[in-house]
């Protein structure tokens, strides 16, 4: 029974005080989850909206610090009691994991910021800018506290920095240049998510979906994505139909020789109805003229810009201008011509003569 004198004889006053502790930490982590789902409604009713942003970012963040503070402050007692070698390391492991929760919390403060921003209707290439370049600052300021947790000079680091970097940048050329090229982009912001693009130096056209620090996605009309390295665009020309103002009408109409009279006529009713058309933009250039004495016809065309610049609108407005051409030219008893030959004889073989 000497194992059970010794069982005894111990010390347990350890047993209460970590009971003790994992019992706060019980409480408060559960005062805190019940404070929390209490005071979500009443932040959705308010008109403030970036007090919904802060507890949806920390509320679960901060749920996990009280465990982490309240997990460290028992293992600490346990260690004492068990092994005074392990009572160094706890520090850092708190240290090291608060750190990372923390993080966590203004992670998820930008990424909700960013969603907000976006929700507003303001521009998604800027938003998306800041939301990367504050998350990449944000890892920088959590990974050198992280080194110095481990011991880790960050002097000595920063001195390899200097040598160390002529290497990197020389192995990662093609990488940097996609950098910035990124940051060309959002500098002269040739275009932005969810404009139209094309080049007419490589085979490029489709629509932005988003922009990286290496890579653009742009998604072409056969709901295909296309990945451009953003290096692409520093030496190619880009042009963005998504901020043209009009789009142009420019279409040559033929009509018949025989209707040459009628033409002066033609080109007035046509002007006409363009000018008081109320899908075209009378106020841009507009030109209906005799342009060229084809082969088979009479041609003139028509120069004008339509109100919109919708792709789909646009061909609907052309449909009708070009039907309502076609109903003038009727109206005024011609029509349009189609290739023809005329051929004239001076006489008839004598072999066919009547």
């Amino acid at each position: 029974m000497d194992w059970w004198q010794d069982l005894v004889q111990q010390n347990y006053d350890w047993l209460w005080e970590a009971g003790l502790a994992l019992l706060i930490t019980l409480a408060v982590a559960l005062a805190w989850r019940s404070f929390r789902k209490r005071l979500a409604p009443v932040i959705t009713k308010s008109k403030n909206r970036w007090d919904d942003i802060a507890l949806h970012a920390f509320g679960i963040p901060v749920n996990w610090l009280i465990i982490i503070i309240g997990g460290s402050w028992f293992a600490d007692i346990t260690a004492r009691h068990y092994s005074s070698e392990i009572i160094n390391s706890i520090p850092i492991a708190r240290q090291l994991a608060a750190l990372v929760v923390i993080a966590w919390g203004v992670w998820r403060l930008i990424s909700s910021i960013e969603t907000k921003q976006l929700d507003k209707g303001n521009d998604p290439t800027t938003v998306q800018l800041v939301g990367k370049v504050t998350k990449l600052t944000l890892t920088i300021l959590i990974v050198l506290p992280i080194f110095q947790i481990f011991g880790i000079s960050i002097s000595g680091m920063l001195a390899f920095g200097g040598m160390g970097g002529l290497i990197v940048g020389m192995a990662a050329k093609d990488l940097l240049a996609n950098f910035f090229g990124s940051i060309m982009i959002y500098l002269d912001r040739p275009f932005k998510v969810g404009d139209w693009i094309r080049s007419p130096d490589r085979n490029i056209e489709g629509t932005v979906e988003k922009i990286g620090f290496r890579l653009t996605v742009i998604r072409t009309f056969d709901k295909r994505p296309l990945y451009v390295p953003n290096s692409v665009f520093t030496n190619i020309a880009v042009e963005n139909p998504s901020r043209m103002k009009n789009r142009r009408i420019k279409e040559t109409i033929g009509v018949r020789y025989q209707d040459a009279k009628k033409l002066p006529l033609i080109l007035d009713d046509v002007r006409t109805m363009l000018e008081q058309h109320d899908d075209i933009d009378a106020k841009q250039t507009l030109i209906v003229n005799l342009n060229s004495f084809a082969a088979s016809s009479l041609d003139f065309f028509i120069y004008t810009f339509t109100k919109t610049t919708d792709w789909v609108q646009y061909h609907h407005i052309k449909q009708d201008v070009m039907l309502k051409v076609l109903d003038i030219i009727h109206k005024h008893e011609a029509d349009c011509a189609f290739p023809t030959q005329t051929l004239h004889i001076d006489s008839m073989p004598e072999g066919l003569s009547r």
